[in-house]
């Protein structure tokens, strides 16, 4: 080979790591270094997404007596296990009848890059057996762009609400 295709080689090879690396600087936070994803928030209201989470479920494989709950800051806690969040609202949903375990609750965050860090917090701080004499027997949390959702519940139900959270 002739030194120029040996050198026009080598350029296009400096060329194309350079671009790799810038690439990979410009897809990292540069606070902590790690990466940023695209991520893409959920639209609507807490009610609006509650709403789209019990889509498509018969209304006779629900707890009775289910409605939303807004949550503040004194009760936090008791639906979450922490108030460790930054968040920007809360929404929980539960049965009215309290010895039946289930509960969801949608959080949204003031920042989504905080979001895996909060589903950690909550994995670790949730507690299924809140209401004393029954435990759920399924305890779920994600998230999607700034929205972690805790869905404690029974083995048949919490598939679902997951299945429709992750088609939000």
């Amino acid at each position: 080979m002739s030194k120029k295709i040996i050198i026009a080689i080598l350029i296009i090879a400096i060329a194309g790591v350079a671009g790799f690396v810038v690439w990979n600087i410009n897809k990292t936070d540069d606070s902590k270094g790690t990466e940023v994803a695209d991520v893409k928030n959920v639209e609507g209201t807490l009610e609006e997404i509650m709403t789209k989470v019990y889509a498509d479920i018969p209304e006779e494989n629900l707890p009775m007596a289910l409605g939303n709950i807004e949550v503040d800051a004194e009760s936090v806690e008791s639906f979450l296990g922490t108030t460790d969040i930054n968040y920007k609202d809360i929404l929980a949903n539960e049965s009215m009848v309290g010895s039946i375990a289930h509960s969801v609750v949608l959080v949204r965050l003031q920042d989504a890059k905080d979001a895996d860090s909060v589903v950690e917090k909550i994995k670790t701080s949730a507690n299924p057996r809140k209401w004393i004499c029954i435990e759920a027997s399924n305890v779920i949390v994600k998230s999607k762009g700034d929205l972690v959702l805790l869905i404690m519940s029974n083995e048949d139900l919490a598939p679902k609400l997951e299945a429709n959270f992750d088609n939000l």
